[in-house]
């Protein structure tokens, strides 16, 4: 009887199909926590050689952003780090600008190397110093220049993956290589100097013992609105103190790390990653990470958590 019921189901099935339906007792969805990524990591002495290489093979001009794009190892074709977040590494030499355009998705910025450049944002132009996170909102027009001496570098963060999920993603070139400048304003909204987010944690670091498993860690928020710089976007930056041991902890939001200053290791998902200045590595969904620290360690993040939060979705257990 059962052999019959299984082929009348599969008949059934098949016949649906051809009106667009699909039985839900056979969806094969992910119906658990976390996501197909994978735990993975960066690291700088190799990426380093190879953005070099890149400024030598293409003009920041011919290729519009010279970008190396951290692909997550079992996401191959998508260019994500995550299934909700981009990440990439960008390069621009001495006398280069990096043409305006817009889109809409939201970037965000972390300095990595070198000093001379700037971003400009809506005419506003920004200094890119080592340790700075820049905000550029979606849909305001950007371009990068270097007056500099040597090749800057950092890493680009993007909320793509969401502008893509809701049909949503447009782009537009500035009819200039460079848009007009603002008029010089107050301080800006759009960036947070390493020096003043430094002075922050060591502030921190003197009102009480470290988080067990985040050590010293703060979020980054607008001045005015003491909301995250982006709807879908929370920014970090934290210090373990040398010789911190942490505890367990996962949570829903996928992460990438991003080493400002100091050594250690990132257990994730089982995976040890011994970690150096400026290396990135990428957290996933709901895998479990604890941090060492052999030295003093300054870390930027940033995650979907803002997104998650919005929505109701996010959680955390340690």
């Amino acid at each position: 009887m059962s052999a019959v019921v299984n082929s009348d189901l599969a008949r059934f099935s098949k016949e649906i199909a051809e009106l667009g339906l699909k039985p839900l007792w056979e969806r094969v969805m992910r119906l658990k926590a976390g996501t197909d990524a994978r735990p993975a990591i960066w690291r700088w002495r190799d990426t380093r050689p190879l953005l070099m290489r890149a400024c030598e093979l293409i003009t920041a001009k011919q290729a519009e952003r010279r970008v190396l794009m951290l692909e997550n190892p079992s996401l191959p074709g998508t260019t994500f780090i995550t299934p909700a977040l981009f990440a990439g590494l960008q390069a621009i030499l001495p006398g280069e600008i990096a043409p305006t355009h817009r889109h809409t998705p939201n970037a965000l910025r972390l300095i990595v190397e070198g000093e001379g450049a700037y971003t400009a944002v809506d005419g506003e132009r920004i200094p890119m110093r080592p340790g700075d996170f820049i905000v550029t909102p979606g849909w305001t027009w950007h371009d990068h220049g270097n007056e500099g001496s040597a090749p800057v570098v950092w890493l680009d963060g993007l909320d793509t993956a969401f502008a893509n999920l809701f049909g949503a993603h447009f782009r537009e070139d500035y009819p200039e290589e460079r848009q007009r400048a603002a008029p010089p304003g107050s301080e800006s909204f759009l960036s947070f100097p390493y020096e003043r987010t430094r002075a922050n944690l060591e502030r921190l670091s003197k009102g009480g013992n470290p988080h067990p498993c985040h050590g010293w860690k703060l979020r980054y928020t607008h001045r005015d609105t003491g909301k995250d710089p982006f709807p879908t976007l929370a920014v970090f930056m934290q210090w373990l103190p040398g010789g911190f041991t942490g505890g367990r902890h996962r949570s829903t939001d996928g992460a990438v790390y991003c080493v400002v200053e100091g050594r250690g290791s990132a257990d994730v998902g089982g995976e040890r990653f011994d970690f150096a200045p400026h290396d990135v590595f990428v957290v996933p969904s709901w895998e479990i990470r604890r941090f060492e620290a052999a030295t003093d360690c300054v870390i930027f993040s940033y995650s979907d958590r803002a997104a998650q939060e919005a929505l109701g979705f996010w959680r955390e257990e340690s």
